[in-house]
């Protein structure tokens, strides 16, 4: 006998012991957020609802969908880009996995999660931000929109990026290899994954 799908209303409630929501939308990359705040206090926190949204001009978005006690709203980075404009989305490699974990601890706004997580930071070369010095690829932003989302503390940054940082190891025949570095992504939950192998796809029309 075929049984039916689950089928739940969000404001119903799942009855599951987790939420399937965090895991269904999956893989994500991960947005390893670089700030820096008005009073030139540096913030490095990884952010799994980001993704690239269009290519010309070239734009990315990142969720921060929890607030924090010290912050009018939102998170330390959502702060930061408020009082400056700016931000910078580092690539996370298997290697910083560690690092990337120990930089989401909840730190007072104003401490520093680089040193915190032992990660090396380097200046960014057209915006007043630090990045993540060893990552594959680091975007920097310039900020488009701040979009407050339906519920508490839910908010969208998009960011046009205005300059690009390639690690040379990573480029392969002309391309920007993921598998070479293992990129990280979320795939709900607690549960991450590594990008080691892809394969190629081309289109009908192409």
């Amino acid at each position: 006998m075929t049984r039916s799908p689950m089928f739940y209303r969000p404001e119903d409630g799942h009855g599951l012991p987790h939420n399937p929501f965090n895991a269904i939308v999956a893989p994500r990359p991960i947005g390893w957020i670089s700030t820096r705040s008005s009073r030139g206090f540096d913030n490095l926190a990884p952010y799994s609802f980001f993704n690239a949204v269009a290519y010309t001009p070239p734009q990315v978005m990142f969720a921060s969908t929890s607030g924090k006690s010290d912050r009018a709203r939102g998170k330390d980075s959502l702060g930061n880009i408020d009082q400056t404009g700016v931000f910078c989305v580092n690539v996370v490699e298997e290697e910083a996995i560690h690092h990337m974990n120990a930089s989401s601890a909840s730190l007072a706004a104003g401490e520093d999660e680089f040193p915190h997580s032992e990660v090396t930071k380097a200046a960014c070369n057209e915006i007043a931000c630090s990045r993540v010095a060893l990552a594959p690829a680091s975007l920097e932003c310039r900020l488009s929109q701040l979009i407050q989302l339906e519920g508490e503390d839910n908010f969208m940054v998009i960011g046009r990026v205005v300059g690009v940082h390639i690690r040379d190891d990573c480029l392969v025949d002309g391309k920007f290899d993921i598998t070479r570095f293992g990129m990280v992504t979320r795939l709900g939950y607690r549960d991450y994954s590594v990008i080691r192998e892809a394969f190629e796809l081309t289109r009908p029309d192409d």
